[in-house]
């Protein structure tokens, strides 16, 4: 079997309702880049990219496709590292490694299509067949209401069933955040678990001290404190915290986490399958990660590709560490609207009572709905 063409679909929706993060952005688009790789028999796997759709596309289309066509999908190690040797001169992070995961994801999605097996178990079997989903949301929308819509949202999601949340801290007034945060907690009860992320806003004495406030709160974890760069900082604020501090969905490679591992700069690596190399890296970093005694919980964030992509990796790790009652890792189910998430795969992914099912059919688990693809697709 040899891969044949390599077609990259740019997707976007509008936003109904706009949301802001701690970053300031005003997100009023969700886009994705989808890699769909065709073979000679007649096999069709799919990827996603993390980041900006058109510069995935254009890395793609110029740099990685004309090296993948002509090979065999069962060859996915090898190309990763051809692709990956490639293109390191001109960057061993970003871009370059974003796409590159369309590519993996897609060529291990055409495996499990081949053998007829859902990729978990190409990479050593289930772990469990359901995860416990967190629901992300909770940004900021009525700049009035900040505090009180925070507590309805969350109240909504354990309505829904979700038995975790993860929520948007970082308004530049701490004092704010915390109150914020505290009516969350407060309104879901402590049953419900609660997680923090700043999505890198905060200097390391601004985390410190935002942080050890908030310890009262029996939080999951302080996610992306300081800026994905620092570290040394990551280390300082994880040092200086009685609760886990968490990040990485802006590192790649098993070589960007590597030093972020050893020296345990954080308790909680959240690689990206979409971003920091597909399913092949992805391997390699939770496998870095365990060695260290560090648990790795992926972000998500994009279309049902990326999301089907991530249960089945999910579904493939260990409980962190092993115990009588563990704590399985969790699936990110980012939850603002987004129907490249909701409407791509015909059988959608849903939760139930705060579980995700992990798919059982072949490659990814989900069949790709062309319509929706075509009634989003932009380039």
């Amino acid at each position: 079997m040899k891969v044949t063409k390599v077609t990259c679909h740019v997707l976007q929706s509008k936003v109904e309702k706009p949301f802001v993060s701690a970053r300031g952005w005003r997100y009023t688009t969700r886009s994705s880049c989808v890699v769909e790789i065709e073979t000679d028999a007649g096999i069709t796997g799919w990827g996603e990219c993390y980041g900006p759709a058109a510069v995935n596309k254009a890395l793609i289309e110029t740099q990685h496709a004309p090296r993948v066509v002509g090979r065999d999908p069962f060859d996915v190690e090898v190309v990763w590292e051809d692709l990956y040797n490639r293109i390191k001169d001109y960057g061993a992070q970003g871009f370059s490694i974003t796409a590159l995961s369309g590519i993996d994801i897609a060529l291990w999605d055409i495996m499990g299509r081949a053998t007829g097996k859902p990729i978990h178990k190409l990479i050593g079997g289930a772990h469990r067949t359901q995860i416990m989903a967190y629901a992300t949301g909770l940004y900021f929308i009525d700049m009035d209401r900040l505090v009180e819509e925070a507590v309805e949202e969350a109240q909504g999601y354990v309505a829904d069933g979700f038995r975790a949340i993860k929520m948007k801290i970082g308004l530049g007034d701490p004092a704010l955040d915390l109150r914020r945060v505290r009516a969350v907690r407060e309104a879901i009860g402590p049953d419900v678990k609660l997680a923090v992320d700043a999505n890198h806003c905060f200097t390391v004495p601004q985390a410190i001290q935002l942080g050890r406030a908030m310890e009262g709160l029996d939080l999951l974890w302080f996610e992306e404190p300081i800026s994905p760069e620092d570290h040394d900082g990551y280390a300082l604020v994880s040092q200086a915290l009685d609760m886990a501090v968490a990040g990485g969905e802006n590192d790649f490679t098993r070589w960007g986490f590597r030093d972020i591992i050893a020296k345990k700069a954080m308790d909680i690596v959240q690689p990206d399958v979409c971003a920091a190399g597909g399913i092949s890296e992805m391997r390699k970093i939770a496998t870095l990660a365990s060695a260290f005694g560090v648990e790795c919980v992926p972000h998500a964030w994009g279309s049902a590709i990326g999301l089907a992509a991530t249960i089945q990796f999910i579904a493939a790790l260990p409980d962190q560490p092993p115990a009588f009652r563990p704590m399985p890792p969790m699936l990110e189910f980012e939850q603002t609207p987004n129907p490249l998430r909701d409407e791509l795969a015909r059988e959608p992914i849903r939760q139930v009572r705060g579980m995700v099912r992990v798919p059982e059919g072949p490659g990814l688990g989900i069949e790709v709905d062309r319509d929706v693809l075509m009634k989003w697709k932009t380039a």
